[in-house]
């Protein structure tokens, strides 16, 4: 069986476009390529010259659309605009595909525990005292999440002023490349049927559609627990017509003020070397800078382009283009919360695959069996944390330390078993983004308020119930055959686990409202910051400027599903297609 598996991995590997005729002569070899297409390179390629501070060759001339950020949006969006025009996708990040942190769902924690520079997952701590992660890599947040696949309600599609029949046709364009129906593990099992048994019911069985009660959701792993990430919907590109430049960081988008408005007319960025190169929009009509960098790295990149409120860009001497009090506001974040149900036997690896969608607003989720390997680890953090308390035995304040200086410990193991969560939809309570500097390699200074409205924590506290009830359950018991225990002394676990910076009230576990405040850490669903109506318009362009749009979350204001990467997705094919049509018509052919 392990032979099989390496072979399988071998070949998935290998180039897709291997002939069965191929050469044998050493001098025509196939060269593996490790960024799978062949429209994708490194920053400095861009150029032929760096001994200036701006340089173009012949090859490298104007784009039809620059996409800043080869994203959960940005991939899909990309290729669906490549099949007419040109396009020139900017990524900060390498490629996913020969990483193994990122690969493999064994290796889920590891990749977000890299703080190194090179790590596909880019570490910060909001002032709320929450550990978060944004991700840096091609194919964004889909090579470090948990993998969860699951549209949003139709509800959502509409408040969002969407076309349904076009919605319902994107969202299969993703699912027919990277989404698969997982295999149930034993406790993916038991959560389910503890969830109908404390009545979030019906069972839905396996559907991607967001219905209430109980449901088992797709997945972006496959059955070898291979991650298939947005960087792969590069597949339905035109080659011809697509350049994606990796380790490529945009400095700032460039704009012509001689004019009534503000016209973008390209971007400067910066290679992997430090070099920085000047990437121009065509002049043709419809030509656009489309902005796909997140709720982290959007806002910031207007800001530091010089879009946004005017004291801020003071303070920093940034240039001011057009001033707007909204660019960063509006910032939310769901607060997740956890019981840890510790198991006397080793668990099978599980990420989300059973959810419980629940009337009031909550989703009751589980990740089993993650543990921790001393493989390529630097620092972690967050629910499934090796440096905690719980964890290892680095105490807080060098574990803190550690993070900051990036050093590497060796980890000492102790926790096994389930992590049962609950993340709150539609939390009311919204924070800020702010630019701590200039530098767009640093994280802004990021703002969620958990929990400042009281209904947000109301809503919190019931969760809890819900899930004490699930995890005392007599389904969930026989399942996981593990002693009944006492609700506090689980919730007392989850307190000095130390999963994040707030201060804890570590005797006080019978306030359920303290133990949400205390416990709250992030399920990487953060959103806002270039919300519709404030910073772009319904078809999401820059409001006050010509030939610039954001395309990701960060134009929304609230998250949709139990799990945002689909419909991100999605609208990156969506806004792909409604764009073409504007400018072609029937001529699109999409």
């Amino acid at each position: 069986m392990a032979l099989k598996l390496f072979l399988f991995a071998l070949l998935l590997c290998l180039p897709t476009s291997i002939s069965s005729s191929a050469p044998k002569d050493k001098e025509h070899k196939l060269k593996f390529n490790p960024y799978r297409y062949k429209f994708i390179d490194k920053a400095s390629t861009f150029s032929a010259s760096s001994s200036s501070s701006f340089s173009s060759s012949g090859k490298d001339s104007t784009y039809d659309y620059i996409v800043i950020g080869g994203g959960t949006a940005g991939c899909p969006l990309a290729a669906t605009l490549s099949r007419n025009f040109s396009v020139l996708v900017l990524e900060r990040g390498g490629v996913p595909f020969t990483n193994a942190n990122v690969s493999f769902l064994r290796n889920f924690h590891i990749g977000l525990a890299d703080t190194s520079a090179s790590s596909a997952s880019q570490a910060f701590v909001s002032t709320d005292g929450v550990y978060n992660a944004r991700a840096r890599v091609l194919g964004g947040g889909s090579c470090i999440n948990a993998g969860f696949y699951s549209r949003a309600d139709a509800a959502f599609v509409k408040r969002a002023g969407w076309d349904p029949k076009l919605v319902n046709e994107s969202y299969p364009w993703v699912e027919r490349e990277i989404v698969h129906q997982p295999k149930l593990t034993l406790w993916q099992k038991a959560l389910r049927d503890s969830l109908l048994e404390v009545g979030v019911r019906p069972f839905n069985g396996f559907t991607y559609d967001h219905v209430s009660g109980t449901k088992v959701g797709g997945t972006i792993f496959d059955r070898f627990g291979r991650r298939h990430t947005a960087a792969e919907l590069l597949a339905y590109a035109n080659p011809q017509k697509l350049r994606v430049l990796i380790y490529a960081t945009v400095q700032k988008i460039v704009f012509d003020t001689s004019g009534t408005r503000p016209r973008v007319t390209g971007v400067i960025f910066k290679d992997e070397k430090g070099n920085q190169h000047q990437a121009l929009l065509s002049n043709r009509k419809g030509s656009e800078v489309i902005l796909s960098s997140g709720a982290i790295g959007s806002p910031q990149m207007l800001m530091l382009s010089g879009i946004g409120p005017k004291r801020e860009l003071k303070r920093l001497k940034i240039p001011l283009v057009l001033e707007n009090e909204h660019v960063g506001k509006g910032m939310a974040d769901n607060p997740m919360n956890t019981i840890l149900v510790p198991s006397k036997q080793p668990i099978e690896q599980s990420l989300i695959q059973t959810v419980g969608i629940t009337k009031m607003g909550v989703y009751v989720e589980a990740s089993t069996g993650f543990g921790q390997s001393p493989e390529s680890i630097h620092t972690h953090y967050g629910v499934m944390s090796d440096k905690n308390e719980l964890f290892s035995t680095i105490p807080t304040k060098q574990r803190r330390q550690a993070y900051i200086s990036r050093n590497k410990y060796q980890l000492q193991e102790s926790f096994n078993g389930s992590f049962i969560l609950e993340k709150l939809a539609y939390p009311i309570s919204r924070g800020h983004l702010s630019l701590l500097n200039t530098n767009v390699d640093d994280n802004p200074k990021v703002t969620f308020n958990y929990f400042k409205h009281p209904v947000d924590l109301q809503r919190c506290v019931e969760a809890i119930r819900l899930v004490s009830k699930v995890v005392t359950s007599k389904r969930f018991l026989n399942y996981t055959q593990c002693d009944k225990q006492n609700v506090h002394k689980m919730l007392s676990l989850s307190v000095k686990a130390n999963i994040n910076l707030r201060p804890k009230q570590v005797n006080d576990t019978k306030s359920m409202a303290q133990f949400c405040k205390d416990t709250v850490v992030t399920i990487w669903h953060y959103h806002g910051g270039c919300i519709v109506g404030k910073v772009v318009s319904p078809d999401r362009k820059v409001l006050g400027v010509t030939r610039l749009r954001v395309i990701d979350g960060s134009t929304f204001d609230e998250s949709p599903g139990t799990n945002p990467q689909a419909t991100v997705m999605m609208m990156g094919r969506y806004m792909g297609v409604k764009i073409l049509r504007e400018r072609l018509g029937n001529k699109a052919g999409v």
